[in-house]
């Protein structure tokens, strides 16, 4: 296989598995998909998308600078916890209020497109991630530091996050649609998993104080289960 479209398809699959664990930006373009249109689901995806891609370039060129960012991470840590848990919050209003159709947040006046970016930027879980798999490619040398090898490492992991995007924006409208989900339940659901994504992050923050600094300085431990899975 050549070179780069081995690297195309690393970071493709990389980015598609990644994407598939439950977590607030997949789960919240699920949402809008079922109380809004899967439009806007998948320009909340895309906007997502772009503030991932950029996270994945800094992980590329600017790997010690990110090593010493730490009071950035611990703000981006207590910035998700509060969104995530107004996220849940107003899931759980909507649920108990079935006159309310839409999560109060995500059917904010922003445009979808800016509102994926915002949330997505303020998520500091995918920068030791890419950091990790980024520094685990270079040192395999699967990936080199060459213009090209960059961009289609980076168009790779743009496909993957989008398709594993669309598994929950399709997914959550099936559920609706075809299976008639009562989409009560689905608001009782979406909130629990926000509310249960904004605890373990809490737990991160207050417990494993060192979690982000131990995942830029040993990146084997963030990427060690995916990597398992990508050889199966």
């Amino acid at each position: 296989m050549p070179r780069l479209l081995r690297i195309f398809f690393t970071g493709m699959m990389i980015s598609f598995l990644g994407s598939l664990p439950l977590g607030t930006l997949n789960v919240a373009a699920m949402q809008i998909a079922v109380t809004e249109s899967v439009r806007h689901a998948i320009l909340f995806s895309l906007g997502s998308l772009l503030a991932e891609i950029i996270y994945v370039r800094l992980s590329l060129v600017a790997m010690n600078w990110i090593r010493k960012q730490e009071k950035i991470f611990r703000i981006l840590e207590w910035a998700t916890v509060f969104i995530v848990l107004a996220l849940a919050i107003s899931s759980f209003y909507v649920a108990v209020h079935p006159k309310v159709e839409k999560n109060i947040i995500l059917s904010s006046t922003l445009p979808k497109f800016i509102l994926g970016l915002v949330m997505s930027v303020l998520n500091p879980v995918q920068i030791p991630f890419w950091f990790g798999w980024s520094t685990v490619l270079f040192t395999k040398k699967v990936l080199l530091p060459r213009a090209d090898h960059f961009n289609v490492y980076i168009i790779g992991i743009g496909i993957g996050t989008f398709a594993g995007n669309c598994v929950f924006i399709f997914g959550g409208r099936l559920m609706v649609d075809r299976l008639n989900t009562n989409q009560n339940i689905l608001n009782w659901i979406i909130g629990s998993i926000f509310a249960i994504t904004a605890l373990i992050q809490l737990w991160r923050i207050l417990v494993k104080r060192k979690s982000m600094e131990e995942k830029l300085d040993h990146p084997e431990k963030v990427t060690y289960g995916l990597e398992k899975k990508l050889h199966e």
